[in-house]
């Protein structure tokens, strides 16, 4: 498993979504993070410079995964931000070792197929790659030069979600951790699931913010004009963080 650590202080794991690594989902951010504290950045299974597995993947075992880093980094316990499917990761960390978590965002997360329209689930059945955001498939390229890496990366992040069944409503609000969840108002997930997963999880602070799907935390894939406008996110996070 690929990572990068940065800075000194309390931990914030940084957890990328489906079809990106580090740079492509956290590029832009780190920078203003790692200012009070430490940031531990990951590539999960098949990702960037990552191994694969002759296994599906699953949030389950990506879970396992990053616990397991922290483990070897002997990080006893730490804050997570997750991105997209990063955020179902998190979902699972809390949910299977809520021991190693202190607090956990959930950024543009969600728990079931209720949250997006029909139409982005259908939109699986038919996915190549040259669908894929082309910021995207040059983020992967440039730290994996290996198109059948990258090919492999996108068939088995379109068979996870074509599969995705997601949690149950008690499962959800079972999660005790302080929790922020932050959405865009054009998001894959709709404002509205936001703000059900908000009610459902009780120790639960709910943003939204103006743009798509990972315009505020500067995500390349969806800048305009490669500008991130939104560094303000950062103020949001330290807030939540050092309450």
């Amino acid at each position: 498993m690929y990572y990068e650590v940065y800075g000194q202080g309390k931990p914030l794991v940084l957890l990328h979504g489906g079809g990106s690594t580090i740079q492509t989902t956290f590029g832009n951010i780190i920078p203003l993070l790692l200012k009070n504290r430490q940031i531990i950045a990951l590539e999960l299974q098949a990702h960037g410079r990552t191994g694969d597995r002759d296994a599906f993947l699953s949030f389950e075992q990506d879970a396992d995964d990053v616990v397991q880093l922290l483990k070897n980094l002997q990080v006893a316990k730490a804050d997570i931000l997750g991105f997209s499917n990063g955020g179902q990761t998190t979902i699972e960390i809390a949910l299977r070792h809520p021991y190693i978590v202190n607090k956990i965002i959930l950024a543009s997360a969600f728990y079931n197929r209720g949250a997006a329209v029909p139409q982005f689930w259908e939109g699986f059945n038919n996915a190549t790659l040259s669908m894929m955001p082309t910021a995207l498939q040059e983020g992967f390229l440039a730290v994996n030069n290996n198109q059948a890496a990258l090919q492999n990366m996108f068939n088995k992040d379109v068979q996870r979600m074509k599969t995705f069944k997601g949690w149950t409503d008690e499962q959800i609000s079972s999660i005790r951790v302080p929790t922020l969840i932050i959405n865009g108002n054009l998001d894959v997930g709709s404002p509205e699931h936001a703000v059900q997963m908000h009610r459902l999880i009780s120790n639960s602070t709910l943003v939204i913010l103006p743009g798509v799907h990972g315009e505020y935390l500067g995500a390349i894939e969806a800048l305009h004009n490669g500008k991130w406008a939104q560094t303000y996110i950062v103020d949001i996070i330290e807030a939540f963080l050092d309450i």
